[in-house]
């Protein structure tokens, strides 16, 4: 007696639930003059799916912004030469849509100058040394806040 076996031509589908597709990656612009936390910072960052760009000072960061928009300005407040709150007045002159994008981070604890730009300017600030998840959850303000439905 002869068998005949007959391949099924039907085409599964099959669904990657929504919690397993990862979003596209978050464009951070970082300015952290020391190299070992910066290094530790995208490292970290990376992991959690953001794309990271690293520069050293101010004047590297505006050719940058000049250059591309990011979603987030991680920007340290204290770097040679060229320091956070001059870093954003020249952002708020030659991009301003950037400035609700800043998250701001220092050692500097206490530092009245700092205090009084980060009041004047509404800013986010991060207090070194942080926790990888007090950084990611000041990126998920930052994000947002700049959502397209908020209104802010």
């Amino acid at each position: 007696m002869r068998r005949h076996c007959y391949a099924s031509s039907v085409e599964k589908t099959y669904e990657i639930p929504d919690d397993l597709i990862r979003p596209d990656p978050k464009s951070v612009l970082m300015l952290e003059d020391d190299a070992t936390l910066a290094e530790i910072l995208m490292n970290g960052l990376e992991l959690h799916n953001y794309r990271v760009t690293r520069v050293r000072s101010g004047a590297e960061g505006i050719q940058r912004v000049l250059k591309q928009d990011y979603d987030i300005l991680l920007c340290d407040m204290i770097m040679p030469g060229f320091p956070g709150d001059m870093f954003y007045r020249a952002v708020e002159r030659s991009r301003p849509h950037l400035c609700k994008r800043f998250l701001f981070m220092t050692g500097h604890n206490g530092d009245p100058q700092i205090d009084a730009f980060i009041r004047s300017v509404r800013g986010l600030m991060l207090w070194k040394p942080f926790q990888l998840h007090e950084l990611l959850q000041g990126l998920k303000v930052v994000l947002d806040k700049n959502a397209p439905e908020s209104t802010n």
